[in-house]
């Protein structure tokens, strides 16, 4: 079989792959509720079950990346989506919260395994110019994937028990271990030194981990507890001893080459401050319409609707405008989007029509959307050779520590103006500010599209013979 008969196969790989951590993610939040009062779990606890996941996932993934890179995408995909399904096996028979807790964790370790994998496949099977399409396509499955999530999940909860919203995902997960053994992807060029970098790996892994627990614990502790800063201290430590040992390591985790690509770490940095200004968006309205607007669960589904819409149909859009304009232009574009949708929700009143706050929840989608399918097209195709695991991985990161970023930013401007009349928009001012800082690394984008370069031939024998004896 051809490279382009098993494209397909690729991409039906890679969506599937990521909209079973997309569709668990959105799925639990409905299950919680059922989950605390059958096994008698404290508030505390059942954070955990989130905390835990999402602790495991956001420090292992640049390791898995590497991981991937060395011994095979689609391997670290098939082991991956078989664990993530036998850990959600495990939490449907678990008979403690503290079960659950731990086997979020484990399920969190193979999420970070099939993760970067699922980008890597497609780096591995598409030239750079024709990344547009299966990346826009992978974006719209995850929004969709992550829009029905909660429907699915009040589905299952009311019928079956909170147990069947991870029953459900042991079918799924064996499904696209088998659909993996059909990928067959061009082996990655390998470059330098196989060795795993356990120091680094070992600072990388604490420092994340640290800074995603601060971050995440900032909602009910603040900016300025104690507990807070000393473990952002703790953590930006850590990432500081990381730079200095990775400078001199022979073999870092994050590879020289990837560390000095410009498209790739402005690709990073803008994921992160974009997923950051969204979710802290999303969690700040949330609360608003429910606790201030006194709105009820679904029609507060409702109203943040055109956002899944926008990503579902503005993803396909953004593919042909990135190959129309360029990542830098397309980029600029979709933050722009991201900060009016941001601006037009801090004016949110009591009063306000139901159209003014469509408007605002579509360009948080299209906007979204748009630098999505951007910034993941730079990351993955510009990708340097047998690196396009790690490249994932950190692209993953960068999208699982944005979103505690942003709910810990508005988080934090909420307590500090709780019960105020403009509270929405005082709020909401932070985290629009983040998001317009995404220009700078938007503009550090290429200007034109990646262009897919055809492997060098060697010279006819007879060409090259008359080339040596033209030489001086």
């Amino acid at each position: 079989m051809s490279t382009a008969a098993r494209r397909p196969f690729a991409l039906l790989a890679s969506v599937s792959g990521a909209m079973i951590v997309a569709l668990d993610g959105t799925i639990l939040l409905v299950a919680q509720p059922g989950l605390r009062r059958d096994l008698d779990a404290s508030v505390a606890q059942v954070q955990w079950t989130s905390t835990s996941y999402l602790i495991a996932v956001a420090t292992l993934l640049v390791v898995a990346g590497r991981l991937g890179d060395r011994y095979g995408h689609a391997r670290l995909l098939f082991v991956g989506v078989l664990g993530f399904g036998a850990a959600s096996t495990g939490i449907a028979l678990a008979p403690t919260v503290g079960w659950v807790i731990a086997l979020r964790a484990a399920q969190g370790v193979f999420g970070a395994l099939l993760q970067p994998a699922t980008l890597a496949l497609l780096r591995l099977a598409y030239p750079p110019d024709r990344l547009g399409t299966p990346i826009a396509i992978r974006t719209s499955a995850i929004a969709v994937a992550a829009g029905i999530g909660p429907v699915l999940g009040g589905i299952l909860v009311q019928h079956l028990g909170w147990r069947a919203v991870f029953w459900v995902n042991a079918p799924v997960a064996l499904v696209i271990a088998v659909l993996t053994l059909a990928v067959r992807t061009p082996v990655p060029e390998r470059t330098g030194s196989e060795r795993l970098d356990l120091a680094g790996t070992a600072l990388l892994t604490v420092a994340l981990a640290v800074m995603v627990h601060a971050l995440t614990e900032v909602p009910g502790r603040g900016w300025t507890a104690g507990s807070t800063l000393l473990e952002l201290t703790g953590g930006l430590t850590c990432l500081t001893a990381l730079v200095l040992h990775e400078r001199r390591a022979r073999d870092p985790i994050v590879p020289r080459a990837v560390a000095r690509s410009v498209p790739v770490t402005a690709a990073m940095a803008l994921l992160l401050v974009i997923s950051a200004g969204l979710f802290g968006a999303l969690f700040r309205a949330t609360f608003y319409l429910q606790d201030s607007l006194r709105l009820a669960p679904l029609a507060t589904g409702l109203r943040v609707l055109p956002l899944t819409a926008l990503m579902v149909l503005g993803a396909p859009v953004a593919g042909a405008a990135l190959r129309r304009y360029g990542p830098r232009h397309t980029a600029i574009a979709g933050t722009a989007l991201v900060v009016v949708g941001i601006a037009q929700l801090s004016r949110l009143g009591p009063t306000s029509p139901w159209p003014f706050m469509t408007l605002a929840f579509a360009a948080l989608g299209a906007g979204f959307a748009t630098v999505m399918v951007t910034a993941t097209g730079t990351v993955v195709g510009d990708a340097p050779p047998g690196c396009a695991g790690v490249v994932g991985g950190l692209k993953q990161t960068a999208m699982n520590i944005g979103p505690s970023l942003g709910i810990a930013v508005a988080a934090g401007a909420t307590g500090a103006t709780a019960g105020s009349a403009s509270t929405m928009s005082l709020s909401l001012l932070p985290l629009a500010v983040l998001t317009l800082l995404g220009l700078i690394p938007a503009r550090l984008l290429p200007r034109h599209p990646a262009r897919h370069v055809p492997p060098r031939q060697p010279a006819p024998p007879e060409r090259a013979v008359a080339e040596v004896a033209e030489r001086p």
